[in-house]
């Protein structure tokens, strides 16, 4: 494919915004090349700036659940914007919203809006403190949970609970109440309790890890890490960007039956518009301003476009509750296929799927946390998605990143995913 347009237009970007993109993974960093800028979206298929269309296997990092301009999403934002975009009051938007989604979800009485999954997490954070009247949480290794302070923490070598800031413009200061376990090992959990004793306000994970590649949890791992919390008084926070609404309708907390304390929503809920949420029991919600002391807020939280692009979808979900069905069978066809083709080929790979999310790890037989998805061959995955990408299929531009599928990913699709996959083995 020709990506002459796409070429000119980085270059051009990258003199007015850094990196000529406004989030890293877009820029190839990890790939190499130069990315590719999208024009339009329709469906399964994107098409970028030089007429290039490709299936999309990224659906916007996993918001286009019901593939990309849904014809009734798109008319619900068209009705609304006649009305207004943004208001600075409440709207009934915003309780249509909110109640539908705690309908959804048993564990969560009352939720709060906000504009990014960034956001929710880091509100979570401070509202679980606020709550507990404790500083110090626990995250795992290769968890993203946004770009605040306090989650850009890595473990060093050796020592699980060793952690300093990866990234400038972090404090030491804000990286001490940072606890590092690793994901799937819950003894690291219990030790990190054991050497923090009542200073714990929460642990908070991706219940599907989605940011070191697709990663399930093990066995009974969530179920110990539930109970751990309630022993110690901690509060267990499900960071469900990516699976909330996606896993089931009541995202991976009904996909697992277990409840969180707090939830945290982005992604799904906003059917593609900017937009988080925080969610949990009342006793715990009631804690934010104005009715308790926990502040938070955001100028354009709710916002009415958002909104009812949200609602719209998550509508749509719920009326026809057989799409978790449908994308998860469509997902676990395409990696069941994939992984039989490499192996047919002699050639290494760990393809992990759970419901409509998967990744392909080539050179390991087995990744289960952080550790291992730096062991896989990435070379050879870069080299997998450039001749996919040449051949008119978008994968994520990192092996370290999630697949996810959308409804509108049929047999079709699939088909030519797999035969230019058996043509890039015959490349090699």
């Amino acid at each position: 494919m020709l990506f002459k347009r796409s070429k000119a237009l980085f270059q051009e970007a990258q003199q007015y915004i850094p990196g000529g993109v406004n989030s890293p993974v877009r820029a190839f960093k990890s790939v190499g090349g130069v990315p590719v800028f999208m024009k339009s979206a329709k469906g399964a298929y994107l098409t970028d700036e030089d007429g290039n269309t490709y299936i999309d296997y990224i659906n916007s990092w996993g918001p286009m659940i019901l593939g990309h301009n849904h014809p009734q999403v798109v008319e619900a934002v068209k009705e609304q914007m006649q009305n207004g975009f943004s208001f600075g009051t409440p709207t009934e938007l915003e309780t249509e919203i909110a109640k539908l989604i705690t309908s959804s979800v048993p564990s969560i009485d009352k939720i709060r809006m906000v504009n990014s999954g960034t956001e929710a997490c880091m509100s979570a954070i401070r509202l679980a403190r606020g709550f507990t009247s404790k500083n110090k949480f626990i995250k795992f290794e290769g968890c993203y949970h946004g770009h605040s302070d306090s989650f850009l923490i890595k473990a060093g070598s050796g020592a699980v609970t060793f952690r300093n800031p990866n990234s400038p413009g972090v404090t030491e200061g804000t990286a001490k109440d940072t606890l590092l376990a690793k994901y799937n090992d819950i003894e690291s959990v219990k030790s990190v309790f054991e050497k923090n004793k009542g200073e714990i306000a929460a642990v908070i994970l991706e219940p599907i890890a989605g940011n070191m590649g697709c990663i399930s949890p093990k066995g009974d791992f969530l179920v110990k890490l539930k109970q751990l919390c309630e022993e110690n008084q901690s509060l267990l926070i499900f960071d469900e960007v990516m699976t909330g609404f996606r896993a089931k309708m009541g995202g991976a907390q009904e996909f697992f039956n277990i409840q969180a304390d707090i939830v945290t929503y982005g992604k799904i809920i906003g059917g593609g518009m900017p937009v988080g949420a925080f969610a949990a029991r009342k006793e715990i919600m009631d804690c934010l301003s104005p009715v308790g002391k926990v502040y938070q807020a955001g100028t354009l939280s709710g916002n009415p476009i958002a909104m009812r692009a949200g609602y719209t979808t998550l509508s749509i979900l719920k009326d026809d509750l057989d799409i978790f069905h449908r994308i998860t069978q469509t997902t676990k066809i395409l990696s069941d296929e994939l992984r039989t083709i490499f192996k047919n080929a002699g050639i290494p790979v760990c393809i992990n799927q759970c419901s409509s999310m998967m990744t392909v790890f080539f050179g390991i037989s087995e990744v289960s946390n952080f550790d291992d998805a730096t062991k896989a061959d990435h070379e050879m995955f870069n080299k997998y998605f450039h001749y996919l990408l040449n051949h008119g299929i978008y994968l994520p531009p990192s092996g370290y990143e999630t697949w996810f599928i959308s409804d509108c990913i049929k047999e079709i699709e699939i088909e030519k995913t797999l035969d230019y996959t058996k043509k890039f083995i015959s490349s090699l």
